[in-house]
């Protein structure tokens, strides 16, 4: 189906249809319902009850229509789909306006719509979560059927242009991935080591010290932040805060690169800050101030307040934070390309180059390689375990988030 045939059905067809049932259906109650009882139901409702009775139909045979055309299944003739299903909601209005009397519970019948409507949107995403995973999974089955999963995990180096293929078959273990999660990780965490004590305090001060006429103009200008696109950090990291930490090393007679890992964990947390702050503050701001007030009727310090109430009960909401925080940081790819580089090195020195999983993944697809070569397949396979160590992740603080929250309800 084209973009300019849907749009021709829709609006030459399905709305202009749907309209003509809202006010059949306004019509059909106005002149059923007595003008002046005491109490009737909005004519409104019955409009949207007819729309809803002739949309059913409609949608679902066009949401057929298309899936069977997306997986090639079936030769859709979209001009007499398209027919059929007018013709169904033209054929649904008029049941719907036989059905229209004064004594139908049509609220009631709209509500049920509604919820259907809801249930349906919650199974799209969960199967469209789904399908992110199973395709992932598929591709990545195939890179660990030429490449050994175990020499994959543990491998200290990754150099798909040196593989080679012994005797038997197997490409010996150039596809290590332990250095690009090692950059991933030393990254990530010296942005935390940025953000969240940053962001965290700023909360805190925004929330618990500052006026409400400072509130309103340091707020946004911290927000302010979050605006700018991760290519213009990337220039600030590469241009300014490198040569500034190579700098600083020569002075003290420490040798650092100027592609370095450093230089996109520090940008990487300035620009995470306004993420942790402003979730943070909108968390501790919700704090029942009964709790707050107790605490100071007992004689104990703002400090002592914020430290042993708020802050424990906004427990939950900050690890959230935090882990919004993480998953930001592990999913950046323009700042690491333009300050760390591509090279993986697997170092504890945070001076020296060093690059990522997801920057390794996107070298990997948008190279000139056949898609099933093993370094194109090797993204699907750097992204499986990502995506694993991300759900690790999301189950460890949501049982962080589960024991505090049970605590304090």
């Amino acid at each position: 189906m084209t973009t300019t045939y849907l749009a021709q059905y829709l609006f030459t067809g399905l709305l202009p249809l749907a309209l003509f049932g809202y006010f059949l259906g306004r019509k059909k109650i106005r002149s059923q319902q007595d003008p002046n009882a005491r109490y009737k139901a909005s004519e409104n409702l019955f409009g949207w009850f007819a729309v809803s009775k002739m949309l059913m139909p409609a949608v679902l045979i066009s949401f057929i229509g298309s899936i069977l055309d997306l997986f090639d299944l079936v030769e859709v003739p979209w001009p007499m789909l398209a027919a059929a299903a007018l013709l169904l909601g033209a054929g649904s209005i008029w049941i719907a306006i036989t059905a229209i009397r004064p004594g139908l519970r049509v609220r009631t019948a709209l509500e049920k719509t509604i919820t259907r409507i809801l249930l349906v949107a919650s199974l799209i995403s969960i199967l469209t979560t789904i399908g992110i995973v199973m395709s992932i999974i598929f591709e990545a089955v195939h890179f660990f059927r030429i490449v050994n999963f175990w020499d994959f995990l543990t491998g200290t180096t990754w150099n798909p242009d040196a593989a080679t293929i012994d005797d038997a078959g197997n490409i010996q273990p150039l596809f290590g991935s332990v250095p690009l999660f090692a950059g991933t990780f030393m990254i990530t965490a010296i942005a935390m080591c940025v953000a969240i004590p940053v962001g965290l305090l700023s909360a805190i001060c925004m929330s618990e010290y500052a006026s409400l006429t400072v509130r309103r103009v340091a707020k946004p200008a911290l927000e302010i932040l979050a605006g700018i696109p991760t290519v213009v950090y990337g220039f600030f990291a590469a241009i300014t805060v490198s040569p500034l930490i190579v700098s600083l090393a020569d002075k003290v007679g420490i040798s650092a690169d100027y592609t370095n890992a450093l230089s996109p964990g520090l940008v990487m947390g300035i620009m995470i800050i306004p993420l942790v702050s402003s979730l943070s503050d909108d968390v501790i701001s919700s704090v029942p101030q009964s709790l707050r007030e107790g605490s100071l009727a007992l004689g104990a310090y703002p400090s002592e307040t914020i430290k042993r109430v708020v802050l424990p009960a906004a427990l939950p909401g900050i690890v959230s934070a935090c882990l919004l925080a993480v998953s930001r940081a592990v999913g950046e790819t323009m700042i690491v390309v333009m300050a760390a580089g591509l090279q993986p090195n697997l170092s504890w020195n945070p001076l020296v180059g060093m690059t990522t999983v997801n920057v390794r993944i996107v070298d990997a697809l948008t190279g000139d390689q056949a898609f099933d070569s093993p370094e194109t397949l090797s993204a699907f396979g750097l992204g499986l375990v990502l995506l694993v160590l991300t759900l690790c992740l999301n189950i460890v603080s949501l049982t962080v988030i589960r024991k505090f929250r049970q605590r304090y309800e």
